[in-house]
């Protein structure tokens, strides 16, 4: 029986579910929703704070399906949008769910996982383009 889908729509899930299951082992967890739900965030929350062309470079670098995910609902005319580590966690913790307490660790964690996934040098690219609290929040070691 042939394949239901093409050879590259296949190999565009596998990159998407590699990245879902390394955030979902980050976190200890075997919620993929949840996982999904937190990596959405993490990707938003960084690319409104980054200028057009950063915001670009760094979509570059992401699989396909996650790709699309970080696009979904950005308006370009509107970034960066300017907001401190408050402003990072009240938004983070609206878009995932999650409490602010919680959100150091889990950025932090994200953070790892996105490191290890992309080309050397393009997330510090982006990173470089973050307030230093706010970056600080994503950098900070695991605790």
């Amino acid at each position: 029986m042939p394949p239901t889908h093409p050879p590259d729509f296949e190999h565009a899930i596998h990159s998407a579910n590699i990245w879902l299951k390394a955030v979902s082992e980050s976190l200890e967890t075997e919620d993929r929703h949840f996982a999904h739900r937190i990596l959405r965030t993490w990707l938003h929350t960084l690319r409104d704070r980054l200028t057009v062309d950063v915001a670009a470079h760094f979509a570059a670098q992401l699989p396909e399906m996650w790709r699309g995910v970080y696009y979904d609902g950005w308006d370009p005319s509107v970034v960066p949008v300017k907001y401190d580590r408050e402003g990072y966690t009240n938004r983070f913790v609206q878009e995932a769910r999650v409490t602010a307490e919680d959100v150091p660790r889990i950025a932090a964690a994200v953070t790892g996982v996105v490191r290890e996934h992309v080309s050397p040098g393009h997330l510090e690219a982006a990173l470089e383009q973050l307030p230093h609290d706010i970056r600080a929040l994503l950098l900070q070691p695991a605790a």
